[in-house]
């Protein structure tokens, strides 16, 4: 399970600005604050092909989010370290501020059996939740830290470039967890002109 909320983009004026520095070509630019110019997509195209030291303006264009998903699919996002900044919700200060429920994991390729087992642990994490809010021993917070499952949601806000955007659509976009897919296809339907910019 993947969830992408408040997505916003911003940069593009300054990235179109840059982009044309290199041969003092501003007046050919034809963008203006609501869309991008005929001849400032085909320079854009241009120098997306020509490779990545030629498109820096990618770099530029910014983008925001808020992602909702399991803390496996985070711990494979955090090698996108370059370019990147989040703030996650808390699992060491909040994970006792309310009960588990099923809705708090991704379950989606669980059979009868393995529901059974993460409505087992779910019950087990309540039972030591209430006993930390109860008496405040830190043995119960452990229980609760080091029992807790790796399909856990966490909603992290996270800014990143095109440039990250980009690579993630190339690297990720096969990758085996049905979260890379939907991320990478949220991607390209969200984030303005990028389907158009990295045309091939």
């Amino acid at each position: 399970m993947i969830k992408v909320e408040h997505v916003e983009t911003w940069g593009f004026e300054h990235a179109i600005r840059g982009m044309r520095n290199p041969k003092n070509s501003w007046d050919r630019s034809d963008s203006d604050s609501s869309q991008i110019g005929e001849n400032d997509l085909h320079l854009m195209q241009s120098l997306f092909k020509a490779g990545s030291e030629h498109r820096k303006y990618l770099r530029q264009i910014m983008v925001s989010m808020d992602i909702t998903a399991p803390l496996y699919w985070w711990k494979e996002f955090d090698t996108y370290k370059v370019g990147t900044v989040a703030d996650s919700c808390s699992t060491m200060h909040k994970i006792h501020a309310k009960e588990f429920t099923a809705e708090d994991f991704s379950f989606e390729h669980l059979n009868f059996a393995s529901m059974g087992l993460l409505e087992k642990t779910i019950s087990m994490l309540n039972f030591y939740r209430t006993q930390f809010l109860e008496t405040k021993d830190k043995l119960y917070w452990w229980q609760m830290i080091q029992l807790l499952p790796t399909s856990y949601n966490q909603k992290r806000t996270v800014t990143l470039n095109y440039e990250v955007a980009y690579r993630i659509t190339e690297q990720r976009s096969h990758h085996k967890l049905d979260e890379w897919h939907d991320f990478c296809e949220i991607l390209q339907k969200n984030l303005p002109f990028f389907t158009e910019i990295i045309k091939k």
